[in-house]
């Protein structure tokens, strides 16, 4: 969940992404929630996704009972357009990087993609977690590559041509 809080565009916020569902309930993967491997791409798919939802309006908890594909039929239906899995990610993905590219020009920058200094520095005292911190030293850069945006955070001219912005 670090690396969803630390990116969110929206502040920390639980459904702007979903890593719940990889770390904590299995789906598509179980992932394990203490390790930084595979994090940075499994959140940009769920942002990615949530991004495409909330701007159709269909909410984020539907995806309990139905995957990408039913979603992507619904819009298909919906708007009349022929839609593939491939273009309502790529749809997600330009939303997200528009809200990106608006935070950047409110005064956001890379030091906002973070978390309060105790989760990345003192490791939980007890519970499921003891012991641990969140490795988002890691993660950002990574999800910064795989995004397309340079070390600072900032989406690349080459990306935002690739999403036609």
């Amino acid at each position: 969940m670090g690396i969803q809080y630390a990116t969110s565009n929206r502040g920390a916020c639980h459904v702007r992404g979903y890593m719940i569902s990889p770390e904590i309930l299995g789906l598509p993967v179980k992932m394990d929630p203490y390790t930084p491997q595979g994090k940075a791409e499994m959140d940009i798919a769920f942002q990615n996704m949530t991004a495409a939802l909330d701007s159709a309006g269909i909410c984020l908890f539907a995806t309990f009972s139905i995957g990408a594909p039913e979603l992507t039929a619904m819009l298909k239906t919906a708007t009349g357009f022929d839609y593939d899995l491939d273009e309502v990610m790529q749809a997600g993905e330009r939303i997200w990087n528009l809200e990106k590219l608006f935070n950047l020009r409110a005064g956001l920058t890379k030091k906002d993609d973070t978390l309060p200094e105790r989760m990345l520095t003192e490791p939980m005292p007890d519970g499921p977690a003891k012991g641990h911190t969140v490795p988002l030293d890691k993660m950002l850069p990574e999800y910064y590559q795989l995004r397309g945006w340079d070390e600072q955070g900032k989406p690349t001219a080459k990306k935002l041509a690739a999403l036609g912005l």
